[in-house]
C-alpha cells in the first residue's frame, strides 16, 4: 500500500559473456531512451530506528535522510537478505540469496578471496553492457584476490581457498597486484576498504590496486569493548592510514566520481560506507551532538557526508536524472543496555539486532528518490529485499536477464512507479541469521526455522524439548515486535510456509507467484 505524506518544506568468462550478448541485442524500452543514472548508498550496521523519519521519538537527528524521503519513496518494510555484511552484499550484486554462495554462513575478512563466482552476473555488469559508467567507492567485504608468495601459490587451487577462513598474510605478495576484485565484476573505477573497518588490512585499493603497502601494523584498539565504541583489531595497515578519516575519504572519491561523469553516457556509483560500523569514530565536529554516545554522533556524521554527496549531485545538475537509493546492509549492533543508557533505540520498536533473525537485524531503512518518477512524500508497506536491485535494474532498462541464474531479484519498478502496491510476482522474502538460521516472511506470517536470535542477542539458540516447538511463528501485522509466537496456534500456517522455503532452497531459477 502505498500512503501520501507531508511534504518536507573487466575479465569475463563465457556464460557471463552469454548473459551480457542476450543482453545486448534486446531493445530498452522507449520510455528509457535516456536512461537515469543510479547512486545506490549502503550503509553499515544502521538501523531501522536510526533515521529520525522513522523513529522521531529517537535521539538521533538526520536531517538529510529525512529530506530524501520526503523527496521520494519510503519504504517500511525492506530487509536485508542477511542480518551481517558480506551475505548482504552479494545478494544485493548478484540478486541471489546469500546461502546460494560457496560461503551460505558467516563472514569474509579483510585476506578472504573473491566470493562472486567470476561467471556471476552482476548489477554492475548488467548496467556496463547496457552502456553505464560503472564505479564502487567504499567497504567491499567480499573478497579480494590477493597475490600469493611463490611458495603457496598452489594453495589458491583449492577451490575454497580464502573463503572459509582467511588466507595468512605472511603468504600474501602485497608489492603485487591482486588478482582479482570488483573490476572482474563489472565496475570501472573503485576505491575500496578489503572488508569492515574493524578487520585488517588497513588499507585502501583504487582500481584494485593498493593505493600503499601495508607495511605497518596497529596494536588494535578498545580491544575490550565488546566490539563496541573506537573498537578495531591489531594487525597490518598501510602508515599513512587514519580510522577517523575513511568515511570523509570515501564521500570525497564518491564526489570526484560524479565530478567526472559525463551527460553523453549514465552512471551507476556503488557507495558502501563503513558506517556506523565500529571503528564509531565521529570527527569532532559531530562528537556530543546526538543523544545516542559515539554511535548516535557517527550516524549524524554519516548523515552530513551523504547530504554532501546529494549536494554534489545538485551542484553538478545531476538529481533531475538520478535515481537514488539509500538503505543499510543489516541491522545495528546495539545492545540492550545501550537502549537503555541512552533511551534510544537503534532498531525502533523491532525485536534483535544486528546477526539476528528476528526484525531488528534485518528490516532496515530504504528510501528511494527518483524525480518525475517517484512520487514525493510516499510511503510503502510493500515488503522487499537488498536482493531485488538486479532485477529491477533489468526492469529499468527493459532488459531480460537469466532467471535460472539469478534466483532471488525481483523488480520493484512498479511499487516505484506507484502501479502495484507489492512487488509481483515475489513468492516470499527469505531472511538468515549470523549462525545460520532462515526465516521466510509471506504476507504477515514470518517463520523462523528454529529457536533463539540466531545471532547476537540473547538467547542466541535453545534446544527444543521433547513435544515443545522447534520453531516460532508471527504474525508481524499485529505483532511488529515479535513478542507473541504462534507456532503451536496456526500449524497450518508453518507447514505452508516451511513447503515454499523449502521450495525456493531447493529451486535453480527464480519461483513465482
Amino acid at each position: 500500500m502505498l500512503k501520501q505524506v507531508p511534504p518536507f518544506r573487466a575479465r569475463t568468462s563465457a556464460p557471463l559473456l552469454l548473459s551480457l550478448l542476450l543482453l545486448a541485442c534486446t531493445h530498452p524500452k522507449a520510455t528509457t531512451q535516456h536512461p537515469p543514472n543510479i547512486l545506490y548508498i549502503l550503509a553499515d550496521d544502521l538501523g531501522y530506528g536510526d533515521l529520525s523519519v522513522y523513529n522521531p521519538e529517537g535521539k538521533i537527528r538526520t536531517p538529510h535522510l529525512d529530506r530524501l524521503a520526503a523527496e521520494g519513496m519510503r519504504f517500511t518494510d525492506a530487509h536485508s537478505p542477511s542480518s551481517v555484511c558480506t551475505p548482504t552484499r552479494y545478494a544485493l550484486l548478484t540478486g541471489r540469496y546469500p546461502w546460494r554462495s560457496r560461503l551460505p554462513v558467516g563472514v569474509l575478512r579483510g585476506y578472504s578471496r573473491s566470493l562472486i563466482e567470476p561467471d556471476r552476473l552482476t548489477v554492475p555488469a548488467l548496467l556496463h553492457k547496457a552502456g553505464y559508467h560503472t564505479g564502487m567507492v567504499g567497504k567491499w567485504h567480499l573478497g579480494v584476490d590477493w597475490a600469493s608468495q611463490p611458495a603457496y601459490a598452489s594453495l589458491a587451487q583449492q577451490p575454497l581457498y580464502g573463503i572459509q577462513s582467511e588466507m595468512d598474510p605472511e603468504h600474501i605478495d602485497f608489492a603485487q597486484p591482486p588478482l582479482a576484485g570488483p573490476r572482474q565484476l563489472g565496475f570501472d573505477a573503485t576505491y575500496f576498504l578489503p572488508a569492515s573497518l574493524d578487520m585488517p588490512p588497513y588499507c585502501y585499493l583504487q582500481n584494485d590496486q593498493l593505493t600503499e603497502l601495508p607495511t605497518a601494523h596497529t596494536e588494535g584498539n578498545s580491544l575490550e569493548s565488546g566490539y563496541t565504541g573506537p573498537f578495531w583489531r591489531a594487525g597490518l595497515m598501510a602508515p599513512s592510514f587514519d580510522f577517523g578519516q575513511v568515511l570523509p575519504t570515501f564521500t570525497r572519491q564518491a564526489q570526484d566520481f560524479l565530478r567526472r561523469q559525463s551527460s553523453a553516457r549514465p552512471f551507476f556509483l556503488y557507495l558502501a560506507l563503513a558506517a556506523p560500523h565500529t571503528p564509531w569514530v565521529p570527527s569532532e565536529q559531530y562528537r556530543g551532538q546526538s543523544g545516542a554516545g559515539e554511535y548516535g554522533d557517527f550516524v549524524q556524521m554519516v548523515d552530513a557526508q551523504v547530504g554532501q554527496v546529494l549536494r554534489t549531485l545538485d551542484s553538478l545538475r545531476l538529481s533531475s536524472n538520478t535515481l537514488v537509493i539509500f538503505t543499510s546492509d543489516n541491522g545495528p549492533f546495539w545492545r540492550p543496555a545501550f537502549s537503555e543508557r541512552f533511551g534510544h533505540r537503534a532498531a525502533g520498536k523491532l525485536r534483535g539486532m544486528k546477526g539476528d533473525i528476528y526484525e531488528g537485524g534485518h528490516r532496515v531503512p530504504f528510501l528511494v528518490r527518483w524525480p518525475g518518477k517517484v512520487k514525493p512524500g510516499t510511503v510503502s508497506d510493500a515488503p522487499t529485499t537488498l536482493a531485488n536491485l538486479l532485477a529491477t535494474c533489468a526492469d529499468l532498462l527493459g532488459v531480460p536477464f537469466p532467471e535460472e541464474s539469478v534466483e532471488d531479484s525481483y523488480s520493484i519498478l512498479p511499487v516505484l512507479l506507484g502501479r502495484r502496491p507489492e512487488v509481483p510476482h515475489q513468492p516470499a522474502i527469505v531472511h538468515s541469521a549470523s549462525n545460520g538460521f532462515y526465516a521466510i516472511r509471506r504476507g504477515p506470517w514470518k517463520l523462523i526455522e528454529g529457536l533463539g536470535s540466531g545471532g547476537f542477542t540473547e538467547p542466541r539458540v535453545l534446544t527444543p524439548q521433547p513435544g515443545q516447538p522447534t520453531g516460532q511463528l508471527y504474525n508481524l501485522e499485529i505483532d511488529p515486535a515479535e513478542s507473541q509466537d504462534l507456532y503451536q496456534k496456526y500449524p497450518e500456517q508453518v507447514q505452508e510456509l516451511t513447503t515454499l522455503l523449502n521450495e525456493i532452497r531447493a529451486s535453480t531459477q527464480r519461483v513465482k507467484l
